[in-house]
């Protein structure tokens, strides 16, 4: 069949445990990839169709209240297509959407306080998203552990870790911007640097 979308992916990923409607998968991307990889009804619900008219997953309709909704699950052709693009090679797709970084990327022209502005509203950000991954992570490793998979949630813990970092760099670098008392300047990254490396 044709190469599939990243969001036919998704949806492979979300039914490899348990059957879920196209509701069920949309909220449970919305509790966890949508940090990374978001995905919208509006994508969601075609892709599900595709992917059965390919074989890869078959629906039952199951009565919920008073309105009847289909559960999804995987075939064994839309396990094995998971399991191929898990293992599998070519350049992976990586891209950051970042709007406050965007605007910290053109903000030399601006005035000191405004660009402190920025970096205060991405810091709160960042430390909403961070006590949100880290009100998971109890309950994650417990269900991980109840699946008989390996204890860490590694995107979850990655995550934890991505934004507790970029809590503690927006404070550095508004107290570089003040010019605070004991604020030390840090090293740009380039040649020569770690940081240049990754």
């Amino acid at each position: 069949m044709a190469d599939l979308s990243s969001t036919s992916y998704v949806i492979l990923g979300m039914l490899s445990h348990q059957a879920r409607s196209g509701y069920d998968i949309k909220q449970f991307v919305d509790k966890s990839t949508r940090h990374f990889w978001a995905a919208s009804y509006g994508q969601i619900y075609p892709e599900l169709k595709r992917l059965a008219d390919a074989g890869l997953i078959e629906g039952e309709e199951s009565p919920s209240g008073e309105r009847r909704r289909t559960l999804h699950r995987l075939t064994a052709e839309g396990r094995t297509a998971l399991h191929d693009w898990l293992v599998g090679g070519g350049e992976p797709v990586h891209e950051v959407r970042d709007e406050l970084l965007l605007k910290l990327f053109f903000a030399d022209g601006l005035p000191p306080e405004e660009t402190l502005a920025l970096l205060e509203t991405k810091r709160a950000l960042h430390r909403a998203t961070l006590t949100q991954l880290e009100l998971q992570l109890p309950a994650a490793r417990a269900a991980r552990a109840a699946q008989g998979l390996v204890p860490v949630p590694m995107a979850l813990d990655y995550g934890i870790r991505f934004h507790r970092w970029a809590v503690e760099w927006c404070a550095e670098t508004a107290a570089e911007l003040r010019g605070e008392a004991g604020a030390v300047a840090r090293p740009l990254a380039g040649a020569g640097t770690p940081e240049a490396t990754r």
